[in-house]
């Protein structure tokens, strides 16, 4: 699927480069070790503004799921799944990605699921598979 590349602002470009060695990195407080995504300036834990990108195992499941039937973009052709996944390192730190190199049909809540990127332009687009 080719998608569109996504806008590389101050806050986001470490997460949006942060696949280029196939590895995930989540904005994390230093302060307190709470893990923010999308990217915040101020921890929501602690409200401390130390924040930098950390790895993470890149490993999770999914929350929830929908299948896109509609080509809602010229670029992104149906069938896919858009997935809510839940990254083991912390309850409630979801990604909004999509799930690839699976059947649309055998997409489960609950499912584990690894990362893997789809590279585009000066991005790292991180999408999971089972």
């Amino acid at each position: 699927m080719q998608r569109p590349a996504p806008p590389l602002t101050p806050r986001t470009e470490s997460f949006w480069r942060s696949g280029e060695d196939g590895t995930l990195r989540i904005a994390t407080c230093q302060a307190c070790g709470w893990r923010l995504h999308p990217p915040r300036p101020v921890c929501p834990n602690c409200h401390a503004r130390d924040i930098s990108f950390e790895p993470v195992s890149g490993q999770g499941v999914i929350h929830s799921f929908t299948i896109n039937r509609y080509q809602l973009s010229p670029s992104m052709q149906p069938p896919y799944v858009l997935a809510e996944v839940e990254m083991i390192e912390q309850k409630s730190l979801i990604l909004l990605t999509n799930i690839v190199n699976c059947a649309v049909e055998d997409v489960r809540i609950g499912m584990p699921v690894s990362v893997t990127f789809d590279h585009v332009e000066d991005a790292w687009i991180p999408v999971f598979q089972p």
